[in-house]
């Protein structure tokens, strides 16, 4: 069930080039507690820049993100007592799990060194206990018995469910996925949307760039078009695959699905 809003974008543009290329053109949109909310697109239409931006791994050029009711683009802002305070991104960032195409571990360590090292760095969490935990989650991944085990040892879809279970050890508040299936063989593809579906179930917030339709048909509950940088169409699944409106989408949808 989604409340209350978490992620507020607003009038985000980001140009290259010396602003000849808008790879943001004026996008502004939500993000409520326990949204599922999917992004399709043609390639090089932002969709990557949009998410990227959310935890300001791509600097805006222009335009606002309020998360928790700060604009996390400004470098200080006032609390309500008037007093002026420096906003800490790696703060913010701690409670954005990400999770990218490629699976970005450590490759001289082993999967549970993997999974322990952020927490034990940021969070000051005993190694104990963070052993505990990261046992916990693969265990819920069924790779229990891969800890010891090295990145090289890994198929593409083991690595990408540790990709997903190392993120949730840091106790997000919103997941954020950059296209996690696109570098993955055909039959790898499953296992994870299968670890996505169970944290929708369970109530995660999760903003999903993906090419998989079914999965944003299935699982997501708002499904955000986007072409040249904007967002042209945003929709419940069952309305947006239906009945599209924009004449882009329509050609979009009658190519992929």
């Amino acid at each position: 069930m989604t409340g209350d809003k978490l992620i507020e974008v607003k009038n985000l543009k980001k140009y290259y080039n010396k602003g000849s290329l808008h790879a943001l053109d004026d996008v502004s949109v939500n993000i409520n507690k326990g949204d599922v909310m999917v992004v399709i697109g043609p390639s090089g239409s932002g969709k990557s820049t949009l998410l990227r931006s959310l935890n300001l791994l791509e600097v805006p050029t222009e335009g606002s993100i309020w998360f928790h009711g700060v604009d996390i683009t400004k470098k200080k802002y006032k609390d309500e007592t008037g007093a002026v305070v420096k906003v800490n991104i790696d703060t913010h960032r701690e409670k954005m799990g990400m999770v990218f195409q490629h699976f970005n571990l450590f490759p001289h360590k082993t999967i549970l060194d993997n999974m322990i090292l952020a927490p034990m760095k940021v969070k000051k969490m005993s190694k104990q206990d963070a052993t505990e935990k990261a046992m916990s989650l693969l265990k819920r991944v069924g790779l229990e018995d891969r800890a010891d085990a090295y990145p090289i040892q890994l198929s593409g879809g083991q690595k990408q469910r540790i990709a997903i279970v190392r993120a949730l050890m840091m106790d997000p508040e919103v997941m954020l996925f950059d296209e996690p299936t696109s570098a993955l063989d055909p039959e790898m593809v499953g296992e994870v949307l299968e670890v996505m579906k169970e944290l929708a179930t369970e109530g995660m917030t999760m903003v999903v760039v993906t090419h998989e339709m079914g999965f944003a048909r299935e699982v997501g509950n708002r499904v955000v078009f986007m072409a040249d940088g904007k967002i042209l169409e945003e929709a419940a699944p069952e309305k947006l695959f239906d009945h599209p409106c924009h004449p882009r989408l329509q050609d979009f949808l009658s190519k992929v699905l």
